[in-house]
Order: C-alpha cells, then structure tokens, then sequence
C-alpha cells in the first residue's frame, strides 16, 4: 500500500487545506508561493500516480477526503496540506486499470474528510457507485474474503469509509475494520518498536490491518531540513533499518496484513512485500 496515496499531484497553486493549523495558514498567508513550494515538499509522499503504482503492485490505497473553501461547484478534492487531484479524476484513473485488468482487486481506504457536509458524503457514495458499480464488494466479515470469493463474484474493489455514513450503505465497509495505527516518530527505532506492537495486539480475526512504516517529521525536523524535504531527509535514510523489519515478517492472521510506506518505488519495498505472501504459502501445513 502507499500513504496518502494521491500526494503525488499537490498543487502548489491551490488553497492550504481547512485541517492545517493556524501557524501554517499565518506562514502561507505572508510567504505566498514560496511558503507553498517548501509545504510541497514535505507533503508530497508519493511521486507514482495511480496507475503507476497499479503497475508496480500497490493495491491499497490512503485516500483524504476535502471541500475547496469557497468553490462554487462543490467538486471534492484529494488533499494533504494543500489540495491533489479531482477525487473522481483518481478514481475513473483507478477503474480504467481494474476494467484493463479483471483479476485484480483494491483497497480504496477513505480514512479523513475535511469540511464535507452530509450533502458531499452523498455525492461521494454516488460517485462510487457511478464508476466502480458491481465491482464494489459489499461489507460482509473479513475472514470471509478471499481472491477466490472475490473472482467469483466479479468483485475487485473494497471501500472502506471512516466515517458513520458507511452504516447505511451496502457496499462500504466501516472504517474500523481497516484500523491503520499511527506511530508518529522521526526515529526509525521508535517506529519499528510501535510496529511490532502493534501487530503483537492485532485481534486475530474480524479487521484487516495496516502497518504503516511511515516517519513523520516533526517542525524542528522541517526547519532542518526545509530546502531538501521528506524524501531526501528522512524517508531515504531510514530506508534500510524499515525494510529490514518488513523482510523478518511473516503474514496471516497474526502477522503483517497490509504495509504501507512513503515513496514506494523507493529500494525494493514492493517487491518485498509481495514475497512476504509466499512465506504464507509455505507455512500454511504448519498452522491449525
């Protein structure tokens, strides 16, 4: 999976997003661009678009939800600080690859949404339906859901929706069976510590479960290094400490589900991730 998974369009031209706090929109509001073009930096997380990271192999995707203040069409945006692409541009992006590819199946995760009303949860839920249709599994219990299930229905996309509109539609799964624990740490020890702990407490069965091996700079850690941003500071240097915890892991039940990172094309991160289903394979004469 790939962490806010739409970064890879942040429009520097476009407003500072209704969730930053107010020393952020004061710097915007006195350094203009220039204050923009450093907030990109350290904002944009992937640099694939969707299709792209289809092809290397993402299949779960983090996607934030936003109104643009004062925009007269209502239209909804991916946003992270700033604001990305046309939520329904993404999502068409996203079906031309499932149509394209009959066998393959998302995880669309709509976890955060910004200054939406009840109106834009209604035009959201539309626009789902409009593009994905029959594709969309309904919510049923995870452990039911297997690539088989799934083939033989002809499904390949699972909504999961963190908000309680979810509760009233059909094919959208409630945001707590997609629970996706935040360490929140510059240090790669620390990280690594939250995530072996929490797969330790991971329910057995019932949710799925994302693994985010994901820094996050803290503001001393952007004044640092306000020039190079995320990728160069922070993400690149604790590449190998965090792929060498995801290589020792092993999936299924009580292991490792889905695992996340910045910039996912970086070192072999997919490749690795993928293998870990083998690992699955071998060991399933060993469980009971």
């Amino acid at each position: 999976g790939s962490h806010d998974s739409f970064s890879f369009y942040i429009d520097e031209a476009s407003p500072v997003g209704p969730e930053q706090p107010e020393t952020v929109q004061n710097f915007v509001s006195v350094f203009g661009t220039v204050a923009k073009k450093l907030m990109r930096k350290w904002l944009a997380t992937q640099t694939m678009n969707f299709t792209s990271q289809l092809g290397a192999g993402i299949r779960y995707f983090d996607l934030r939800i936003s109104t643009k203040p004062r925009d007269p069409d209502n239209e909804l945006y991916f946003a992270h600080g700033l604001f990305s692409a046309k939520v329904k541009e993404g999502l068409e992006e996203i079906n031309a690859f499932l149509t394209d590819h009959p066998k393959e199946v998302v995880f669309l995760d709509f976890n955060h949404f910004y200054g939406m009303q009840k109106y834009h949860h209604e035009k959201l839920v539309q626009m789902l339906k409009d593009i994905y249709g029959n594709k969309m599994c309904p919510a049923i219990f995870a452990h039911e859901v297997s690539l088989q299930y799934l083939w033989e229905k002809e499904y390949q996309v699972l909504v999961f929706y963190h908000s309680p509109v979810a509760l009233e539609v059909p094919f959208l799964w409630p945001g707590q069976m997609m629970p996706a624990p935040w360490a929140n740490t510059t240090d790669p020890e620390k990280l690594i510590q939250f995530l072996q702990a929490s797969i330790t407490e991971r329910r057995k069965k019932g949710s799925f479960f994302v693994s985010q091996v994901v820094l996050t700079p803290k503001a001393s850690t952007v004044v640092k290094g306000v020039a190079s941003g995320l990728r160069e500071t922070i993400t690149e240097r604790a590449l190998p400490a965090m792929m060498q915890w995801i290589r020792t892991q092993k999936p299924g039940e009580s292991g490792v589900n889905i695992i996340t990172a910045d910039f996912v094309e970086l070192g072999d991160f997919i490749s690795t991730v993928i293998k870990l289903n083998y690992a699955m394979d071998e060991g399933e004469d060993d469980t009971t």
